[in-house]
């Protein structure tokens, strides 16, 4: 992995994940050297959709506001599932193969995986931020694929999109999914090692959680949570706090999510690059340079300042003023006492 690495580059260096023609043409290319002669018309429009819902151009819808699920973090993670795909169809016998029109569908899931963030101009006019929605976002965007999927001439994918898409949450229990067809599950465990392993090898993911993943928990109530009347309990106190307990989370729940859950599947990527894989080093490097950070106490190495990429230009300010608003509810209020489970929503 280059230690020249720009902000907005996938783990490779070559890709920049924040320019959705770049990742489409990067997922073309594996698309068509894993199922040669499939057309690509229906990804290429979702891509084309994709970029217009989050830039606030798809008809009724906001744009996107949420400044750490923002369009560079999906499109980096659909690269990743692009690649694992690809990793899984030379891995396994014919019999267990996606194919391409698996594979298309698995696709579309991860480009609107976080549709749910994005405001509708009509149904959410009373909410400020798609931070807001946090806690059910992974629905909403289920509810979003359902109605997208058809108008792509694709409603036959819709009951499983609408599934799969909840491997990238924690709003279902994943052992109480059920689908018919074990290769859809196999899709389910792809989509959603794709979601953790392009967020958290993004260069920037230490500054991100602090500054902005902390305020959109603050916003959707995960960081504070109401408790009994009166009392709330606090999950994260800050920014700092919530990097302060990123590693206990990394060890009891991303690795139990990745290797049992998942079963493993972050390993198909290792096909592609020689037996590497360059999103799980990438994770060991953030990891490590956060122990360092935690064991000397010394916050200045956090000083990348990565790009926003968002489809409404006071998001920033706008989510800013919600946490202070949110903080301002609480006086008067009480701490609980009870001491919350770790949680990270994704």
């Amino acid at each position: 992995m280059s230690q020249d690495r720009r902000n907005d580059y996938d783990v490779t260096n070559t890709v920049q994940v924040s320019n959705p023609a770049a990742v489409r043409d990067a997922v073309h290319e594996l698309f068509s050297r894993t199922f040669p002669g499939s057309p690509f018309d229906k990804l290429w429009l979702a891509f084309y959709d994709f970029e217009r819902l989050f830039t606030g151009r798809y008809p009724g819808y906001m744009g996107c506001d949420t400044t750490y699920h923002d369009l560079q973090h999906t499109l980096d993670m659909t690269l990743a599932l692009a690649r694992l795909v690809a990793g899984y169809e030379k891995s396994v016998e014919p019999p267990d193969r996606l194919g391409a029109a698996r594979a298309q569908m698995a696709i579309i899931t991860s480009l609107f995986h976080d549709a749910g963030y994005i405001r509708h101009k009509d149904r959410d006019k009373d909410f400020t931020n798609g931070a807001e929605f946090t806690l059910y976002h992974v629905s909403r965007s289920a509810d979003f694929l359902r109605r997208y999927l058809p108008e792509l001439g694709l409603a036959g994918d819709v009951g499983v999109s609408s599934m799969i898409v909840h491997f990238t949450g924690y709003e279902l229990d994943l052992d109480d999914i059920e689908l018919d067809d074990p290769r859809d599950i196999i899709c389910g465990h792809l989509i959603g090692t794709a979601d953790l392993i392009a967020q958290m090898a993004d260069r920037c993911y230490l500054e991100k959680c602090r500054d902005r993943l902390y305020p959109e928990f603050v916003v959707g109530g995960v960081a504070v949570e109401n408790s009994a009347s009166g009392e709330y309990m606090v999950r994260y106190k800050s920014g700092k706090d919530l990097l302060r307990k990123t590693p206990a989370f990394y060890q009891q729940v991303m690795r139990e999510r990745l290797n049992s859950k998942f079963t493993r599947a972050y390993r198909y990527i290792e096909v592609l690059y020689g037996g590497e894989n360059p999103y799980i080093e990438a994770i060991r490097v953030n990891m490590a340079h956060l122990v360092h950070i935690l064991e000397t106490g010394n916050w200045s190495l956090l000083r990348r300042k990565p790009s926003f990429f968002l489809g409404i230009t006071t998001a920033v300010h706008d989510i800013e003023r919600l946490v202070t608003r949110q903080v301002a509810a609480l006086k008067g209020a009480r701490p609980s006492g009870d001491t919350p489970p770790l949680v990270m929503p994704i």
